[in-house]
């Protein structure tokens, strides 16, 4: 985004505001604006902004995906580390997958680190999409949303 003044005066002042939505976005960010004016000189110039954005929670993937044949068992494993300098810590929220998979929290590094452990429970051929809600100790990310999609495969049959 940026906001500046309209106009300036020959051989006057003014200021231009360079500033970027970081919402979902972590590590190394560079944004580039260019400003137009009517110096013969130099009549484009470019500005930069850059920021190191350190995410208050880092997921390893706010999603994940199950597909095996019905009566096969899938696990996939999320990891979640503290982003801040204070403990976190998980509690189970809500959940409406109960009856395709099951979940475990584990605490691998206490107060850093957590691993969030989903295994698929056998079942028809069939696609299913839900999520876990998992709530944190973190006021500026009280909750933490797992979208899941699964998908049990007809098995084939040897001949």
């Amino acid at each position: 985004m940026v906001n500046f003044d309209k106009a300036i005066p020959p051989g006057g002042e003014g200021k231009i505001r360079l500033s970027m939505r970081t919402r979902n976005r972590q590590g190394k960010i560079s944004r580039t604006a260019r400003v137009y004016s009517n110096d013969p000189v130099k009549s484009i110039v470019r500005l930069g902004i850059t920021a190191l954005v350190r995410p208050i929670i880092r997921i390893t993937t706010p999603k994940i995906y199950l597909v095996g044949n019905e009566d096969q068992s899938i696990t996939r494993v999320v990891e979640v580390k503290a982003g801040l300098d204070m403990p976190l810590t998980l509690t189970a929220g809500q959940f409406n997958l109960s009856e395709k998979l099951t979940y475990t929290i584990m605490e691998i590094e206490e107060g850093r680190m957590f691993q969030i452990r989903f295994t698929s429970i056998p079942g028809p051929p069939q696609t299913y999409r839900g999520f876990l809600k998992i709530k944190t100790n973190y006021p500026e990310k009280p909750e933490i949303t797992i979208l899941i999609k699964g998908r049990f495969l007809k098995k084939k049959h040897e001949q």
